[in-house]
């Protein structure tokens, strides 16, 4: 099984980013996982370029996409709603169908007691747009995220680390199923 990881992201000691970082070290032998660097290179969305002259880091944008079994997005929130290189991100693939089915877990984390939760939910409404397939129960928003790690950007609150176990674990089983019931 292949599971791609986005970040909502860009800053290099992202709380996100660490959460996800995290959530390899919690996946069983034989889960493929790879955390994907690349919102930041895409150019943004113009429907001009969506199909006849993509640009080279949309195209390996989607064929990531297209290879992963399942996806786990991760974000902060910014004025209320998820940061613009996630969105745009997102507005690359809404014509092309990468999300099309495909089992999603979400998370957003945050400073705030708030949890990053208006992002979280645009993110999830946004991803229902794309017919992206909702794991019930892998959806996570984490408060005061920088009090639940180390400097490092270790996480050393056990609760969030079995709530980030509980995620993955409802991700692999859906993901799982759904592929048998495809064959």
């Amino acid at each position: 099984m292949k599971i791609l990881a986005i970040s909502g992201s860009l800053r290099a000691a992202s709380a996100n980013t660490a959460i996800l970082r995290a959530i390899k070290g919690l996946l069983p032998e034989g889960v493929s996982y790879q955390l994907w660097g690349g919102p930041g290179e895409l150019p943004h969305f113009s429907p001009e370029l969506d199909f006849d002259a993509s640009p080279e880091p949309v195209i390996s944008y989607r064929s990531l996409l297209r290879a992963s079994d399942a996806v786990i997005i991760c974000t902060p929130e910014y004025a209320f709603g998820m940061p613009g290189v996630l969105k745009n991100a997102l507005d690359w693939v809404v014509s092309s169908g990468e999300f099309d089915r495909k089992p999603v877990a979400t998370i957003s984390a945050s400073p705030l007691p708030s949890a990053g939760r208006k992002a979280h939910d645009w993110l999830n409404q946004t991803l229902s747009a794309l017919g992206a397939y909702q794991v019930e129960g892998a959806k996570l928003s984490v408060p005061a995220v920088k009090s639940k790690m180390d400097v490092n950007g270790d996480i050393t609150e056990l609760s969030l680390i079995a709530d980030l176990r509980h995620l993955v674990e409802l991700l692999l089983e859906s993901t799982q199923r759904r592929s048998g019931a495809e064959m």
